[in-house]
């Protein structure tokens, strides 16, 4: 039987040295729960980065996996499958936006997003018509088009040069946006809420000048919600919450259930500038990825998972917010629904390693902010047991001046 110490010498071994990995290898989950090799039980605050919304092992899930896979896992693009036009038309239902194009991750996602928009600027304005605006802070993925309107020094380090054409301003800075925005602009390319990036929310008034701006000087507003979207905040896109909706929206990680599989969706104004031959994928789209996602967004609306996103996310942010003045090291809860953050003024990744031996998987990010990503199944009384660990780790209550 595998054990901790020989996997760890394996991969230390034969890998690409690119993770700093948690001390613990999980080999199966239940709802809300993992389990190591030891058989030791860990709730699940994180969900695989946002991609286990439906928790582990999900009967209705797995019960598809199993059917589809008997009959076709894979077909190339080049042929119809039944389950792809059909995926295609629920995401453009539930988003009002007109296209959808499959890929397999959401960096992807955002690469095609990146081909669009620069297609249909060509179009609209000629050659001179490909700049893009992104935000300080923002992170989109890890690929070169995605790295470039990454915000983040820390990611983009050492593989330079990148695209040059891209003008960076503050979230949330409407005057810097006004200026950085002209003719020439493309695309402005944001996350509604950071993820990596700390849980950050845009304001309204900021998304508003986005959507206004990108119209005067048609541009596309793209908006990248692979990790917000697709329920996180308590409704099925991110940008439903914020009430401004964009011309593209970049979607992947809960969409299939675990399975590798994005998505950009677009409005027909945009999706007609690109044609056959100018973009594709080997393996986005096949029909074991839009049957389960077809499944999962079922799921979503039967077991009204979304109302428990709202109901329990709000019970989450009353608990954090309870630590702050009342713990010296917690500072500010920021987020909503099932994306939250806790900003800390001592560094995360000891709250998280300490609480991982306690049985309960956080995330840590931007050194000092401890993130909540649980999945849409999680419960009041999951939440309780999560308080109880942060709690404990977050030192002695602050003293009274």
């Amino acid at each position: 039987m595998a054990t901790l110490e020989l996997i760890v010498e394996l991969e230390r071994k034969y890998l690409l040295q690119t993770y700093y990995r948690y001390p613990v290898a999980l080999s199966r989950g239940k709802g809300v729960f993992l389990y190591d090799l030891e058989g030791n039980r860990y709730l699940d605050c994180v969900a695989g980065l946002g991609v286990n919304a439906l928790g582990h092992a999900h009967p209705r899930i797995v019960k598809t996996i199993r059917e589809q896979a008997a009959k076709l896992i894979h077909v190339s693009n080049l042929y119809y499958h039944e389950y792809q036009g059909v995926l295609a038309e629920k995401l453009c239902s539930l988003s009002g936006l007109n296209r959808a194009f499959f890929s397999n991750s959401g960096t992807e996602a955002i690469e095609g997003s990146i081909k669009l928009a620069r297609l249909a600027g060509h179009r609209a304005g000629g050659e001179a018509k490909c700049r893009m605006v992104a935000l300080e802070g923002s992170y989109h993925g890890r690929t070169f088009g995605a790295l470039s309107l990454t915000g983040q020094d820390k990611h983009r380090k050492g593989f330079e040069p990148l695209l040059e054409d891209v003008t960076f301003v503050g979230q949330n800075d409407v005057e810097g946006l006004r200026a950085a925005v002209n003719d020439n602009t493309c695309a402005i390319v944001l996350e509604p809420i950071f993820g990596e990036g700390g849980i950050y929310e845009c304001s309204v008034e900021f998304l508003q000048e986005c959507r206004a701006l990108a119209d005067r000087h048609r541009a596309a507003l793209i908006f990248d919600e692979i990790q917000c979207g697709l329920g996180r905040t308590g409704t099925i896109f991110a940008f439903q919450s914020f009430g401004v909706t964009p011309d593209v929206v970049a979607i992947a990680k809960p969409l299939a259930a675990g399975l590798p599989l994005g998505a950009f969706l677009a409005k027909e104004e945009f999706a007609t500038a690109i044609s056959a031959g100018q973009h594709g994928t080997t393996f986005g789209g096949g029909p074991l990825a839009c049957r389960v996602a077809l499944e999962f967004l079922t799921i979503l609306e039967e077991e009204h998972l979304l109302e428990n996103v709202n109901k329990v996310g709000g019970y989450l942010q009353e608990q954090l917010k309870e630590l702050v003045g009342k713990r010296g090291a917690a500072k500010e809860v920021r987020g909503r629904g099932f994306i939250q953050g806790i900003q800390l003024d001592i560094p995360a990744r000891p709250i998280v390693d300490s609480a991982l031996e306690q049985g309960v998987l956080f995330n840590s990010t931007q050194d000092t902010v401890v993130r909540f990503l649980p999945p849409f199944l999680l419960e009041e009384k999951h939440v309780d047991r999560g308080m109880r660990v942060l709690r404990k780790l977050l030192g002695k209550k602050r003293k009274a001046a």
